[in-house]
């Protein structure tokens, strides 16, 4: 492979996305380790939170996820009891609700993250929403793919 080859293939939007997502999930999952949560974790009780009470499907798509992943990643939440599973309107259908200690454990952990979602801010030098609208827009570009 040649090097203008080489240099395009490290100019990937996935690649550079994969890595980046890495570094600041590292990141956020050293903050959030004292709530003894892993940072996808967070995202997705923060989600159930906001929800009061969301089908796995919904929370799958909220999240820009896999259903069977979401089902994987509940897995945990569920057996440390931070979340519960109920049967939805139908028989095929789950939806997912927060637990009193899975509330506690999100409070516990919200000034954690907003400490390092601090530090990211400040790092970027005001350029969060921007790049905030630009991530926003790269979603529904490759959603529409």
């Amino acid at each position: 492979m040649d090097r203008k080859t080489a240099k395009k293939l490290s100019e990937c939007t996935c690649f550079n996305l994969r890595k980046a997502s890495r570094a600041v999930t590292q990141m956020y999952e050293a903050a959030l380790e004292p709530a003894g949560l892993r940072a996808p974790q967070f995202g997705i009780l923060a989600a159930v939170a906001a929800t009061k009470s969301v089908t796995i499907t919904r929370l799958a798509e909220i999240l820009v996820m896999d259903r069977t992943t979401l089902t994987r990643n509940l897995k945990p939440l569920t057996s440390r009891r931070l979340v519960k599973v109920l049967p939805g309107a139908d028989r095929r259908s789950k939806k997912v609700e927060l637990t009193k200690k899975g509330s506690e454990t999100l409070l516990r952990a919200v000034p954690l993250h907003k400490g390092a979602q601090a530090r990211i801010e400040s790092g970027l030098d005001g350029q969060w929403p921007n790049m905030l609208s630009d991530l926003t827009r790269l979603i529904r570009v490759a959603q529409k793919s």
